[in-house]
C-alpha cells in the first residue's frame, strides 16, 4: 500500500479519536457538603474525589450549605482539593460560613446562590468561646497564610482571604472601603460577584440554582452526584483505632497458634483483621486487592508453620506480603500518584503499625507470662493431649 495513503488513514483514524473525546467531556461529579466540617465529612470528600479522577471527571462541584466546623477537617479538605487533577468548583447555596469559606478558597471557580453569604472564618474552640490571645495569634496567623496561599493559587483575591480570617485586617479596592479593621469580612453574592478593575471580588458569578450554575459555567457532562453513606462515620473510627485493630489480630493469632483447632482467637483475629481492611476501604484508603494480599500472606505463614515446617522462604514471603498489605491500606493515594509511597505518606502508616506491634508484643509478654497460670491454660493442654 502507498505510504502517504497509510499516513492518511492514520491521521483520520486520530481525528476520530480526538472527535470522540471532544464529544464526551466526561461526568460533572457533585457532592453535598451540608452541616458540620468534620472528619466523617472529609473522608467522604476524598473519597467522591478519587472517585471523579478515576472516572476522568470533567468538573467535581462541591454543592455547600454550611456553618463550618474542624479547623483540622477543613485544612484536611483544602489539601485534598488542591491536590486532585480534576477542575473543581464550588456552589455556595446559602452559606459558607467559616470553615466552608477556607474550602471554598480550594476550589478553582466559587459561584454563589443569590440569597448566599460566605466568610467569618476566625478560628473559635469547638464551643464557640474566642482562644486565649496567645493561641488566637497563632491560629489566625497560620490560618491567614494557609487562605491567602489557597487564594493565589486558584486566582481568587488573597486580600479577600486573609480578611476573612483575620478581623485587624482591613479590606480596601481602590478609594472603597469593604471592611474596616476589627471587624471579619462577611459578603452576600451581590458583594462577593462585585466587579473590580473588571475581575469579580470573589465569586464569578451567581445563579440561582445548581442546575443554572453548571450552565453558566460552561460544564456539558453527564451530571453525576455522589452521596455520602452512613458507612462513612464508621470508616473514621475504624481508621482512628487503627492500631487498636492491628493489636487484636495479631495477639488473637497468637494466641490461636498456641491453642489446637480453630477456637474463639482465632475469630477475634480474622473479625479485627477484617474490621481494619473494610474500614481502610470505605474510607478510600484501599481497595480490596489489599486485602486479597494479606490472605495470600497469612497461608504462606501458615502453610510454613504446620505443613513444610523448616523450609523458611514461604513463611518469609508471607510475613512480608501481610506486613506490607497492612501498610498499603493505610496509605492515602491518589490516581495518578506515583506507585512507589513518599515519605509523608508513608509516616502515619508506620507510625500506626510500630505502636500494634509494641503493643502487641507486649500483650504476648503478658499472655506468656499469666496464660500458664490460668485455668484457660490447663485445659487448652489437656485438650491437646487427648487422644
Amino acid at each position: 500500500m502507498n505510504p502517504c495513503r497509510w499516513i492518511g488513514m492514520l491521521s483520520w483514524f486520530a481525528t476520530v479519536l480526538i472527535g470522540l473525546a471532544a464529544a464526551d467531556p466526561g461526568p460533572v461529579v457533585v457532592v453535598p457538603l451540608r452541616g458540620e466540617v468534620s472528619e466523617a465529612q472529609f473522608y467522604f470528600l476524598r473519597r467522591a474525589l478519587k472517585e471523579a479522577e478515576r472516572d476522568g471527571a470533567s468538573a467535581f462541584v462541591i454543592d455547600m450549605q454550611t456553618f463550618g466546623g474542624s479547623v483540622d477537617a477543613a485544612l484536611k479538605n483544602m489539601a485534598a482539593l488542591q491536590k486532585t487533577r480534576v477542575p473543581t468548583l464550588t456552589y455556595i447555596n446559602d452559606r459558607a460560613i467559616s470553615a466552608g469559606a477556607l474550602i471554598a478558597l480550594a476550589t478553582q471557580r466559587i459561584y454563589m446562590s443569590p440569597t448566599a453569604v460566605v466568610g467569618a472564618s476566625a478560628p473559635v474552640m469547638s464551643g464557640g468561646q474566642d482562644l486565649s490571645k496567645t493561641m488566637t495569634d497563632k491560629t489566625v496567623s497560620m490560618l491567614s497564610a494557609t487562605a491567602r496561599a489557597a487564594a493565589q493559587k486558584n486566582g481568587h483575591n488573597a486580600d479577600v482571604a486573609e480578611a476573612f480570617v483575620n478581623k485587624a485586617k482591613e479590606l480596601k479596592m481602590g478609594d472603597v472601603v469593604l471592611d474596616g479593621a476589627e471587624t471579619l469580612l462577611t459578603l452576600s453574592s451581590q458583594e462577593a460577584a462585585r466587579l473590580f478593575e473588571g475581575k469579580p471580588l470573589f465569586a464569578v458569578g451567581v445563579a440561582d440554582s445548581l442546575e443554572a450554575m453548571l450552565q453558566q459555567a460552561g460544564l456539558t457532562g453527564a451530571v453525576r452526584r455522589i452521596e455520602p453513606t452512613g458507612f462513612e462515620q464508621f470508616a473514621l473510627w475504624i481508621t482512628a483505632l487503627a492500631p487498636l485493630f492491628l493489636m487484636g489480630g495479631i495477639l488473637g493469632a497468637y494466641i490461636e497458634m498456641k491453642s489446637p483447632g480453630f477456637g474463639v482467637a482465632g475469630f477475634v483475629s480474622v473479625v479485627c483483621f477484617t474490621i481494619f481492611f473494610t474500614g481502610h476501604y470505605i474510607a478510600g484508603l484501599a481497595g480490596w486487592e489489599v486485602a486479597v494480599i494479606f490472605a495470600v500472606g497469612l497461608v504462606l505463614v501458615i502453610s510454613e508453620l504446620f505443613l513444610h515446617p523448616g523450609t523458611v522462604l514461604p513463611g518469609v514471603a508471607g510475613a512480608l506480603m501481610m506486613v506490607g498489605a497492612l501498610i498499603w491500606a493505610m496509605i492515602d493515594r491518589y490516581p495518578g500518584d506515583a506507585w512507589w509511597p513518599t515519605g509523608d505518606m508513608l509516616a502515619r502508616p508506620l507510625l500506626n503499625l510500630g505502636m500494634a506491634f509494641i503493643a502487641g508484643l507486649f500483650g504476648i509478654y503478658l499472655l506468656a507470662k499469666i496464660l500458664p497460670k490460668t485455668s484457660l491454660y490447663h485445659y487448652l493442654v489437656l485438650d491437646a493431649a487427648s487422644p
